[in-house]
């Protein structure tokens, strides 16, 4: 619980802190000795300061610790000497009115209302920002506790995330595909004050668990009429309302007192194995993490030309916060916000309007876009067809030697530029990526078919790697330091240690820097299991250098299948090359984990709904275009799955033949499959917010498949699965 700090009557002076920035301190605050030092030593709770130190040497003992468990807690800062890792930590505050006094006039947010564009400039986002954060305090928003967003991208959510840092409370996104009973857990784990839902459909999930929410005060609504008045329910209008003659003097005096090492916002990992944990960031995670980035991939300060992203991934991800929010404020670019329906076909109408200059996908993403033009492509005329297959191999071939060479060769073959005003070029423009010169992928797996495919397009895909637990990004690949299938190398200030590693040079990837978060919330013990003792961060990545310091992700640890032989099989390769053997597929599972041999569960690319987001039974055209050639007449995912189309089963047994025979071990060969009636989803549960696979899901819901597949060893004489060639 907050508690007021104390006060002498000496003056308060500026002086340069442990943490190597200059704040008001003045040398008799009181602190809590015992609870300072236990949240890095674990001494017991109850450990009493002995009589004979001086006040000096308790402040000095009470030094926080790397990390902490306690939200209202603050950490020591991971600074150094020289270099970024050395600059000036800044709250989220400092950080916001800086980006007002260099950019104040310049379009930070812009949405679109009916036809009509609405934009703030940074100016009034700010004044915004503030407005609503003495709204919050108006509803009873406590020092370190949560505000829990519930909605898609929108400027509402900018500034409740915004005003809830800047009102002294935890700004938390919740995903908007949570059930009720996972809602109710984040806002409980949070003690959430306040929720922010987007509409009706959100605010029916807060509404059935609002009597098990003790900390609980108020919920606002920031699109739609409401449906129902009812106590303590406000419009986005109504909330605004309530801050806006209220004095300044409180809400300055909570921004005043903020720390760059306390806890401002809380990212809830996912949960794909037990309950999500509360991922507390610092102000200082933020505000460097996003300046380290912005230098990293040499964004432009809006005074030279303004950036500008479209905001559409889901914000209660790190990555989507830090590339919509934090990195774009510290450059003062301009953040465009998509439809809902974004991830449902409206992306490609928003990009062509906005025209990005960086664009962030998650994997299927790329893989739709990838999808959707060999669909057309397929269509042209065969004079069309030849002369873009030649661009292309153009393309990739000169990407390659580019590649290669660190960035070093020219451009200027007569063929390239021949490629690019005849196909390149029109791409670019027809995907709204023509202004666009940074495009990137993360937050999952892609695989290298769908990067030599952007490759050969001219639109190289620099892939990034971090997680939650360092504030978004570690590594990012750049136009002169990029390789296929390596996430690149570190943001500035940032290091990388492999943890262990085997006789090739895989180890765990271990994180240090000033983006590595301050612990989970309320939990020493999964806290301790991310942490080592020296305070580097363990990914639960394999993973390894190249002689250059490029960083190639072979696997995950957690992933890892461990047969009943003993044999360690990473299964993201394995999938990934039965994926590109057959373009029908859609997702492979890779199963064997203390099994005598491998299996694997497969779906068929089809159509989605563009209201749920679910699969349908319809196939995709890309996939009725694959039966074709095979003399295939099916239309329907349930015209093949199961067996049922004896062409396509054929197609895909010698697509697995084909990956079974690069396989380094017989125990690496997948020796029984089956075609699922529909596609993973994040609706139906089987993939995350980012379209990450949730293996432990998928595992209990098709529990009865994967049993089948052990009943009895596979033979030669089986039809259905004949044994793959030794």
């Amino acid at each position: 619980m907050f508690k007021k700090k104390t006060t002498c009557s000496q003056p308060q002076v500026m002086a340069k802190c442990s943490f190597g920035h200059h704040c008001v301190s003045c040398v008799t605050e009181a602190r809590s000795f015992a609870h300072q030092i236990f949240s890095f030593s674990c001494l017991p709770v109850n450990a009493q300061r002995p009589n004979s130190l001086s006040v000096a040497a308790a402040v000095a003992a009470a030094e926080p610790g790397l990390w902490t468990t306690q939200g209202d807690a603050e950490v020591k800062l991971r600074m150094e000497d020289s270099g970024l890792a050395a600059e000036t930590p800044l709250t989220v505050n400092q950080m916001f009115t800086s980006a007002v006094e260099r950019f104040g006039n310049y379009t930070a947010l812009s949405w679109k209302k009916g036809e009509q564009q609405k934009s703030l400039n940074y100016r009034d986002y700010y004044q915004t920002c503030r407005n609503a954060a003495k709204s919050f305090l108006k509803l009873g928003l406590q020092r370190y506790h949560g505000v829990g967003i519930l909605g898609f991208n929108s400027a509402e959510w900018f500034i409740a995330d915004i005003g809830a840092i800047l009102a002294g409370g935890f700004a938390v996104g919740i995903y908007t595909t949570n059930s009720p009973e996972a809602c109710q857990y984040v806002a409980e784990n949070c003690k959430a004050n306040i929720i922010v839902v987007e509409n009706h459909k959100q605010l029916q999930k807060i509404l059935q668990v609002e009597d098990k929410l003790p900390h609980l005060k108020a919920i606002i609504q920031y699109k739609d009429a409401l449906k129902e008045k009812r106590p303590n329910l406000y419009t986005w209008a109504e909330f605004m309302e309530l801050g806006r003659n209220e004095p300044d003097a409180p809400l300055d005096a909570i921004i005043s007192s903020q720390k760059p090492n306390q806890c401002c916002t809380l990212i809830y990992t996912s949960g794909t194995t037990g309950q999500p944990k509360g991922v507390m960031l610092s102000h200082d995670n933020l505000t460097w993490t996003a300046l380290s980035t912005s230098r990293h991939v040499r964004l432009t300060d809006a005074t030279q030309a303004q950036e500008s992203v479209v905001s559409y991934l889901p914000l209660s991800h790190i990555a989507a916060q830090m590339v919509d929010i934090w990195v774009t404020m510290r450059v003062g670019g301009a953040t465009y916000f998509a439809q809902p329906d974004a991830l449902k076909g409206s992306l490609v109408d928003t990009l062509k309007e906005v025209r990005p200059t960086a664009f962030m996908g998650v994997p299927r993403v790329w893989e739709k876009m990838q999808e959707k033009m060999k669909s057309v492509g397929a269509k042209s005329s065969t004079v069309r067809r030849k002369v873009a297959a030649w661009a292309k191999d153009v393309g990739l071939q000169t990407n390659l030697t580019k590649m290669n060479q660190n960035g070093a060769a020219g451009r200027t073959t007569l063929s390239y530029q021949l490629a690019k005003k005849l196909v390149f070029k029109k791409v670019r423009k027809a995907l709204g990526l023509d202004r666009c010169n940074k495009c990137y992928t993360g937050a999952a797996p892609i695989t290298k078919d769908t990067l030599e495919f952007f490759l050969s397009l001219d639109i190289p895909l620099y892939e990034l790697y971090g997680m939650s637990e360092s504030t978004g990004p570690h590594t990012i690949s750049l136009p002169d330091a990029f390789k296929l299938t390596s996430c690149g190398k570190e943001i500035p200030g940032c290091k990388t240690r492999l943890h262990k590693p085997d006789e090739e040079g895989n180890g765990e990837i271990c994180f240090w820097g000033r983006h590595v978060f301050m612990g989970y919330l309320n939990m020493p013990e999964k806290t301790e299991e991310a942490l080592d003792a020296e305070g580097w961060l363990h990914s639960g990545d394999l993973g390894k250098h190249d002689e250059n310091g490029f960083l190639f992700i072979t696997g995950r640890i957690k992933e890892l299948i461990i047969t009943a032989g003993g044999e360690n099989i990473p299964p993201v390769p394995i999938e990934d090359a039965v994926k590109e053997a057959v373009p029908l597929i859609s997702n492979a599972m890779l199963i064997g984990d203390k099994r005598k041999f491998l299996s694997m569960l497969l779906t068929i690319k089809c159509k989605v709904n563009a209201d749920t987001g679910d699969p349908e039974d319809e196939l995709s055209p890309e996939a009725v275009d694959f039966c074709r050639r095979l003399g295939s007449n099916a239309t329907r995912v349930s015209e093949i799955a199961g067996g049922r189309d004896r062409a396509i089963h054929t197609a895909i047994q010698d697509g697995i033949n084909r990956v079974n025979e690069k396989a380094t071990s017989n125990a690496q060969r997948i020796q029984k499959w089956i075609i699922l009636d529909r596609d993973f989803s994040v609706g139906g549960g089987e993939l995350g917010p980012t379209m990450k696979l949730k293996r432990p899901v998928v595992v209990k819901m098709y529990k009865e498949q994967i049993e089948n597949f052990y009943k009895e060893l596979p033979t030669p004489t089986t039809p259905d699965n004949p044994l793959p060639p030794k």
